[in-house]
């Protein structure tokens, strides 16, 4: 295996005594899709939230195409290509979706201050900022949205303008959770189809999770299973799925 796009190293996260990623270790290959699944409460969140920048680990690295980016913010992970998706999607509702997009790209320099006067140091930039865009749109499949207010759209819909936020940032990897939560097997497959030529295609790689197994299954090549903030099982698809391990760790009961 060559050198992994995302390798997280002994990752711990602890709140008060409780240790919700525990010691976590997990290497993400290059031009993959990659699933972690658990049980509610394994830290699965949590460890996103920790490679994401949103949480500082209070133990382990964190390497991002090989730099280590443990202890970098959000914003700065945005930067370098390792761009985060939520499970609650949170537009600018007000705003159409191009809109969103607009505002998603980080390129242009008429937003800054000093630069506003000079609309010859930006206007090619917003140039490139709408081609960019509507380039998304009909990438998503969604260009006939483009001048509809982000609050009148759909579950699905609102995953797809989540997804292409975060392409507008130049995003070379995307962390998302639950990308198909909450949405009809339609529209899940849709997404994941796009997903899938998002990395295919585009280049893309992406750390998720889900919890519809039965769409993602079908989509992913690798899968991590966490149970209590740790790995326990990795491998090819079918053969986490059918892990008696991984299988009893969804039939305890957590009090």
């Amino acid at each position: 295996m060559s050198q992994p796009v995302l390798s997280v190293k002994n990752l711990t996260k602890k709140f008060g005594e409780f240790k919700a990623v525990d010691n976590l270790s997990m290497d993400i290959e290059k031009g993959k899709i990659t699933l972690v699944i658990g049980p509610n409460g394994s830290g699965k969140t949590t460890m996103l939230n920790c490679v994401s920048g949103l949480y500082a680990a209070d133990e382990g690295q964190v390497f991002f195409r090989g730099e280590d980016v443990t202890k970098n913010k959000t914003h700065e992970l945005v930067e370098k290509g390792l761009v985060r998706t939520f499970q609650v999607s949170s537009p600018f509702t007000r705003l159409t979706v191009l809109e969103n997009l607009l505002v998603s790209y980080g390129q242009n320099s008429g937003e800054k201050f000093r630069w506003a006067p000079f609309s010859s140091k930006w206007k090619n930039e917003e140039k490139d900022a709408m081609e960019k865009a509507y380039g998304v749109l009909e990438l998503l499949e969604i260009t006939e949205l483009a001048e509809d207010p982000s609050y009148t759209l759909s579950g699905g819909q609102l995953k797809l303008l989540e997804i292409g936020r975060a392409l507008m940032t130049e995003a070379k990897m995307i962390l998302t959770d639950e990308p198909a939560g909450s949405v009809s097997v339609i529209l899940a497959e849709k997404i994941f189809s796009h997903i899938r030529e998002l990395c295919r295609n585009q280049g893309l790689d992406f750390l998720l999770i889900e919890h519809r197994l039965d769409v993602a299954s079908k989509y992913v090549d690798y899968v991590y299973a966490m149970d209590s903030g740790s790995v326990l099982a990795h491998g090819k698809p079918k053969d986490v799925f059918e892990d008696i391990k991984v299988i009893e760790s969804y039939l305890t009961v957590r009090r």
